[in-house]
């Protein structure tokens, strides 16, 4: 069966209530509960803000020069604060569980295919 990542941006949460975080909170608990009981539930996890980010990059190829840098590899208004693995018949199915995410309601979800190495081909 295909997998999917479905990725959660939205804004960083410094600025939301407790109160707001415990209802977001049940609302991924919910989805994560009906997810799993549908069998479409292959992982998932949520990331530290991006300030606790840190960005490499590789000059010159392999064995080349590593500078590592405070922060995301991108400055945005939106960033990536989660994600879910979904196993789905196809990507109508994906995108039916991806409208689901609490995240949809506060942000964007961005659904890609994941690459399947085992059989071979890519």
């Amino acid at each position: 069966m295909p997998r999917y990542a479905a990725l959660i941006y939205g804004t960083e949460n410094g600025n939301v209530s407790p109160e707001e975080w415990g209802t977001m909170m049940t609302e991924y608990n919910e989805f994560g509960d009906k997810a799993g009981a549908a069998g479409v539930m292959a992982g998932g996890e949520a990331l530290q803000d991006t300030k606790t980010a840190t960005t490499i990059a590789v000059t010159g190829g392999k064995g080349g020069d590593v500078t590592t840098t405070d922060g995301p590899f991108a400055e945005t208004k939106e960033v990536l604060g989660g994600f879910y693995l979904l196993d789905c018949k196809d990507l109508d199915e994906a995108l039916h569980w991806a409208a689901q995410i609490p995240g949809a309601w506060y942000g964007k979800i961005e659904v890609r295919p994941v690459i399947d190495f085992s059989g071979g081909a890519g």
